[in-house]
């Protein structure tokens, strides 16, 4: 398929993909590496001591990362810091904790592949894919995956660990709509409520199943949640956040244009000391391929120190 079709179902996916799995519609996305539009079985992924897996965002794909003139992270990766790219495609309409879980049984399938290969996994995940990895990383502590103790850096790019107030305001909305005694304002309620379950986990970021919030519960709840699961300690972790103005001001009120500053830094999640950055002029859209962010992972890769 061609790169415009996969991103349109990339974006059908990410509105209706849980329904796709529950009625076993050939178009639903199976999470997968990806080389050049294809999949890539772990056993056949040519990798060699390092890795960077790459998880893209809601409802696109792994093309996310394509600079306009075909570049991307993974390939600067590759030919500055000798890592392979691995690209990851999933279902983004899928709950958090699923992807998550999947994301780490794929790693444990390329890991048990290749045998005495892989010596470091580097983590690089944009917005929503920041919490499958995150996600990911929670499952494999609980499991015990091999690929795990492999992880010794993560890196996140826009990623909403508080959740993302849009979601949490049309939620609201929903339930406002769905108490007036109109059956028009009702169908819209009803209409509205066919978003899938990823969109809706971005409304608090749960990465474990049980942390899952109750849509009804929290329909009048805008403030962003303080999260029970901490970033693992054993990884350092990179927090990019993107804002829109070079005022601080436009950086309270609009952060990256979709995700807040305070959410993408994890500023109410329980977590050890990590390394954060704020990225001014850059917008949500311009994150997963903009030269500010690969200087930042480049810098994080230095040791954190910049040059």
């Amino acid at each position: 398929m061609g790169k415009k079709l996969d991103f349109a179902i990339g974006i059908l996916n990410g509105a209706i993909g849980d329904h796709l799995v529950r009625t076993d519609n050939g178009l639903a996305i199976e999470m997968a590496f990806m080389k050049d539009g294809a999949q890539v079985a772990p056993a056949d992924a040519a990798i060699g001591p390092r890795v960077v897996v790459l998880v893209h965002g809601l409802m696109c794909t792994e093309s996310i990362w394509e600079f306009p003139d075909g570049d991307d992270y993974g390939a600067r990766l590759a030919r500055d810091h000798g890592y392979t790219p691995l690209y990851v495609r999933y279902n983004t309409g899928r709950a958090i904790f699923e992807n998550g879980e999947a994301l780490s049984t794929l790693l444990a399938r390329l890991v048990a592949a290749h045998p005495g290969v892989l010596d470091e996994v580097l983590l690089l995940g944009y917005s929503m894919g920041g919490l499958v990895a995150r996600s990911a990383c929670h499952a494999a502590a609980t499991s015990g995956a091999p690929w795990l103790p492999l992880v010794r850096r993560a890196i996140y790019v826009g990623t909403p660990h508080q959740g993302a107030p849009l979601e949490r305001v049309g939620r609201a909305v929903s339930r406002v709509l769905r108490e007036i005694p109109d059956p028009y304002t009702r169908l819209i309620a009803e209409i509205a409520d066919l978003r899938s379950e990823g969109v809706k986990d971005l409304g608090e970021s749960p990465i474990r199943g049980e942390d899952r919030v109750d849509a009804d519960r929290a329909a009048f709840s805008l403030r962003e949640p303080t999260h029970p699961v901490p970033l693992l300690p054993q990884i350092r972790h990179r927090l990019i956040a993107g804002a829109v103005g070079e005022e601080p001001w436009m950086e309270a009120l609009f952060g990256d244009a979709m995700v807040p500053v305070t959410s993408a830094l994890g500023r109410r999640t329980s977590a050890p000391p990590c390394e954060v950055t704020i990225l001014r002029g850059q917008t949500h859209a311009t994150l997963p391929h903009a030269d500010a962010v690969y200087e930042v992972i480049t810098e994080e890769l230095s040791g954190g120190e910049r040059p």
